[in-house]
């Protein structure tokens, strides 16, 4: 443990360059999942883009941990996420809603109900998948047709009355009809998801972990988790050996910027 406590105190540098990076990207997904840290509830959330994966730990799943995190973030960036709410607090231009979580939900509702409704809103949310595919980067920016019907289509099925006693279906009907404008967000730009896999392949390794180890015996330990994994997962992400970034890591010193670093700082200069 003590060797990873140095380790994670020698990488704080590399970490805050990863969170500016993502601070500054124009698409940023984000996700967290629950973790036990000496028996307790805690979170793993990220923040991350095609270039940087920004790990936290924290005993916080709310609004807290945001505005402590990503404080500065850029003010016209597209957020995606699942649809909790805290997300909804941070300060950014526009937010997607995840479709692989909408689809689930939706596929449940349909054996739970054996009703069509969901199955249409499912078929609403593959066609506009198909559309992503068929647009090149100077169709968003302009009035198109198939976009509009899936809009259309969208309103229909959020204004179509519901059975009363469906009442996880009404509740998602009525949670969609609130954010309904963070559905076809993907639509509007050629570099947003329709989905928040990427965030959720960065904490998967959370989860590997816990299942190993069970839990975190204390919360410094998880914070130090946290900065390698923000380290290796960036590494992987611009093609770098994460032996050698850890090696630069371990012997890196202040006073002299290590090769990781200096390549790192390329890497995330890039526009992405």
């Amino acid at each position: 443990m003590l060797t990873l406590k140095r380790l994670a105190s020698k990488g704080v540098d590399a970490y805050e360059m990863i969170r500016q990076n993502v601070l500054s990207s124009r698409v940023i997904g984000t996700d967290e999942t629950g973790v036990k840290v000496n028996g307790k509830r805690h979170w793993f959330w990220t923040w991350q883009n095609d270039r940087a994966s920004y790990i936290v730990a924290s005993d916080n799943r709310g609004t807290t941990t945001i505005n402590k995190n990503m404080s500065g973030i850029s003010k016209e960036a597209v957020l995606v996420h699942d649809c909790w709410k805290a997300h909804f607090q941070t300060p950014v231009g526009s937010h997607q809603l995840c479709t692989a979580h909408l689809e689930r939900e939706t596929k449940y509702l349909e054996e739970r109900y054996k009703v069509d409704w969901p199955v249409r809103f499912r078929a609403m949310l593959i066609k506009a998948h198909k559309l992503k595919k068929q647009l090149v980067p100077s169709h968003y920016y302009y009035p198109n047709q198939l976009r509009s019907d899936l809009e259309n289509e969208l309103e229909c099925l959020l204004q179509e009355p519901l059975d009363p006693r469906h009442k996880e279906m009404v509740s998602f009907q009525k949670r969609i009809t609130k954010y309904r404008d963070h559905v076809f967000t993907f639509l509007y730009h050629p570099d947003v998801p329709a989905d928040n896999n990427g965030s959720e392949r960065a904490i998967r390794n959370v989860k590997v972990k816990q299942k190993i180890s069970g839990q975190f015996k204390i919360l410094s330990a998880a914070e130090n988790f946290a900065i390698l994994r923000s380290i290796i997962d960036t590494a992987i992400k611009n093609n770098q050996n994460v032996v050698g970034a850890l090696s630069a890591i371990a012997a890196y010193k202040r006073s002299s910027a290590s090769f990781f670093l200096q390549l790192l700082r390329f890497s995330l200069s890039c526009d992405t």
